[in-house]
């Protein structure tokens, strides 16, 4: 179980982040939503510690994140992989290699450098590029695919890591409609077949509503908001959001009554 303890992050006299409190059970699937600014990034570059908290705990099975150090924080990074908005890719290299990074916490540095990756690492990445679609275009430079097939190749260089929890921060702010739903579906998919908890910061609240067993909402770097998509209500959207609501609200239901159908979680979650 990954636990939140007061997390906060200050930058100067302003909180980022403001006494965030919250626990994730193993296997979820978990929305982060909120407006511009609302402290979303901070957050999950906090439980990667690619931030620093100034105030709180991260715990994980017990052991304090927030203490790491070394080649154990190394280790931490490993477990929690990160994907990104911009997709972080190195665009002179090919696909393949580009996946293997995500190998690099466990192979000497020497392998990385010479690009003599182990077999089972090499056949470990063409498996993870293969689960979405991707092993096709191994050989192509990463600058040369578009930006649904780049988030999709981020995707599996975070799977071959053999993450406990994978943090996507705003993964899909870049994408047109067709290649949002196809990486939404590559992280459920993920989730569901193999186990794996997501963290997902996402903008839509129909996305979150469709995708998400759980939401948790911030603003002004406080979490306003933790329960079941279904009770997210639109008027607490609307508080939420504030002005951006009309924006991000959608078409899905913000209630689920007794009977009635859930939208559906992408094609997916039948895989």
């Amino acid at each position: 179980m990954l636990v939140v303890e007061g997390l906060t992050c200050r930058f100067g006299t302003k909180a980022a982040v403001d006494n965030a409190s919250f626990s994730i059970q193993p296997g979820s699937f978990v929305g982060v939503i909120g407006r511009s600014g609302a402290g979303k990034s901070t957050l999950l570059r906090m439980i990667n510690r690619l931030a620093e908290p100034s105030e709180g705990r991260i715990l994980f099975e017990g052991v304090d994140v927030t203490a790491l150090r070394g080649k154990d924080l190394r280790q931490w990074r490993a477990r929690s992989a990160m994907i990104f908005q911009q997709f972080n890719l190195v665009g002179r290299l090919d696909v393949l290699t580009n996946v293997l990074m995500g190998r690099l916490a466990e192979i000497p540095s020497w392998r990385s450098l010479t690009q003599l990756w182990p077999e089972e690492d090499r056949a470990l990445a063409l498996s993870a590029l293969d689960q979405f679609d991707m092993a096709g275009v191994a050989a192509q430079r990463a600058d040369q695919l578009s930006g649904g097939q780049q988030q999709r190749v981020a995707i599996a260089r975070a799977l071959v890591q053999e993450p406990d929890i994978i943090l996507a921060d705003e993964p899909i702010a870049s994408l047109d409609p067709r290649n949002t739903r196809i990486v939404m579906d590559a992280l459920l998919r993920i989730n569901k077949h193999f186990g794996i908890t997501v963290v997902c910061n996402l903008h839509s609240l129909d996305l979150a509503r469709s995708y998400c067993d759980r939401l948790i909402g911030m603003a002004a770097g406080r979490v306003v908001f933790d329960g079941a998509p279904e009770t997210l209500t639109d008027h607490i959207a609307r508080e939420l959001y504030d002005l951006e609501a009309n924006d991000v609200m959608g078409t899905a239901p913000a209630q689920v009554p007794d009977g009635a159908v859930v939208p559906e979680l992408g094609t997916a979650a039948a895989a």
